[in-house]
């Protein structure tokens, strides 16, 4: 049975210097420590301030939560790295797509404005709406056992999101008007041409929102990179929240996770 995880964003376990010490848990895992009615005795894993990875014996809960390290795990080794940039949906939707994405191994997610964009959100919004997707990541990290919390990027524009794509290793642009170059195929061009093992790729996925991505954006991000494809997910046309869980899946899977 996996072990409830916990991160911690301001404590660094090396130093601690007694043997049971107090987890500065944020207010909210704190309460879901609380909800998880945690026992003396029961064993935690936690994820420190320096990245490191404990496991943890609970040795009193009562106003704070005493453990003591029962050992120190290894990271796992790092793999291929895989980053979605979701063009912006309904609030419910993108929840659902990071909330997903995050538990099959996505490590970092842009919330893309595109043209057709149905969602239109404010400076005050947008930076509401990311704290909230956060949250929806580190609870999704929290629930899958991952060794890392996803990162979630501000809102950009595909201009701006160009920028961020040039020094991949593979540019995926799901479209459904693209000719029938799957994702297996489009990673193994980037990668035999970049000469990069598959362990060490850093692939980024972009999925359109509602209305799909407008042709003059797919060639801007086409050409942000000499390695980006257009890229079919098959016959059939993809919720923008399937295809935003289902592309970044794929690619995983083609590069070895997922297995």
């Amino acid at each position: 049975m996996s072990l409830h995880r916990f991160f911690l964003d301001n404590q660094v376990l090396a130093d601690e210097d007694g043997e049971v010490f107090a987890l500065r848990l944020s207010s909210s895992d704190f309460n879901h420590a609380r909800v998880l009615r945690l026992q003396p005795g029961e064993h935690i894993a936690v994820v420190d301030a320096a990245s490191d990875y404990f496991e943890c014996e609970v040795a009193s809960f009562d106003d704070d939560l005493f453990v003591r390290i029962a050992r120190h795990e290894h990271a796992r080794e790092t793999g291929p790295v895989v980053m979605l940039l979701q063009g912006l949906c309904k609030s419910d939707k993108f929840d659902e797509v990071v909330r997903h994405a995050s538990e099959v191994g996505v490590s970092a997610f842009v919330p893309l404005v595109c043209e057709r964009s149905v969602v239109k959100l404010d400076q005050r919004k947008a930076a509401s709406r990311v704290e909230r997707w956060r949250n929806v990541a580190k609870s999704a990290a929290m629930q899958a056992g991952l060794d890392a919390i996803p990162e979630v990027a501000d809102v950009a524009t595909v201009q701006d999101a160009c920028a961020l794509l040039a020094n991949a290793t593979c540019v995926l642009v799901c479209w459904e008007e693209a000719r029938a170059l799957s994702i297996g195929d489009a990673l193994s061009r980037a990668l035999t041409a970049m000469q990069t093992p598959r362990a060490d790729a850093r692939v980024a996925v972009v999925v359109g929102p509602e209305g799909g991505l407008a042709e003059h954006e797919v060639e801007q991000l086409l050409g942000s990179n000499r390695h980006a494809y257009a890229v079919s997910l098959g016959p059939t046309i993809l919720r923008t929240e399937t295809a935003g869980v289902v592309a970044p899946a794929l690619a995983l899977y083609e590069l070895g996770g997922l297995q």
